[in-house]
């Protein structure tokens, strides 16, 4: 009956509803391409110039993320400033200690601890983010910030295990021309990216959930 005689909070939640599920689903696409090529790169090739790159990728990957976490959160327009680019770099150094701490404990121990760790760091970047830009010190009525940070680092676990236990292609021929054959060829570093995306955008989406429609 109340939304029957106050038509606007249905229109209002619905809005709030799809604003969060297209951020959500922009911020997957931002971070599963930063995280999914950072790592490639740094796994395949070990030199200083693929690590630059690597890191210059994850930076502008993790500054991208935050101008939309932000713009959605505020309704305001993103600066560069000091607070942003330092809230930019200790996510990118999350991610950077995790894969360090899963080689240099290696197996399946490495994957299990990494993961772990980088769950509590995500958890505290999520939560920093939170307090950063939209004045709020998230608790268990407002947000999870722990349920979304355990998705993504599942995500991130896939990675770790498909580059390092998995090794298996698929290629089947798609059409044969005069020029020669062209084939279709699936990696499984290219399925854990895409695993990883998912589960970017089910953290994600319950982060901008629970902030937008926080009565829920």
């Amino acid at each position: 009956m109340s939304v029957i005689r106050h038509p606007g909070v249905l229109g209002q939640r619905t809005r709030r509803r799809l604003v969060g599920l297209a951020a959500a689903l922009t911020v997957a696409v931002v971070e599963a391409l930063a995280v999914s090529l950072w790592f490639g790169l740094v796994i395949t090739a070990r030199t200083m110039t693929t690590a630059f790159v690597g890191l210059g990728i994850l930076l502008c990957g993790s500054l991208l993320r935050i101008a939309i976490f932000e713009t959605t959160i505020t309704d305001s327009t993103p600066r560069l400033t000091l607070e942003r680019v330092g809230t930019a770099l200790t996510l990118t150094a999350g991610w950077v200690v995790w894969l360090l701490l899963a080689e240099f404990l290696g197996g399946v121990t490495g994957v299990l601890v990494a993961t772990i760790c980088l769950t509590g760091a995500l958890t505290a970047q999520f939560c920093f983010e939170c307090y950063v830009f939209h004045s709020v010190t998230p608790t268990p009525s407002s947000v999870t910030p722990v349920r979304s940070a355990a998705v993504l680092a599942l995500g991130a676990a896939a990675l770790l295990t498909t580059a390092w236990f998995v090794d298996w292609t698929i290629s089947s021929p798609l059409a044969e021309l005069d020029a020669g054959i062209i084939a279709i060829r699936i990696e499984t570093i290219q399925l854990a990216a895409v695993v990883f995306g998912l589960c970017a955008f089910l953290a994600h989406q319950h982060r901008f959930q629970r902030l937008l429609e926080p009565d829920l």
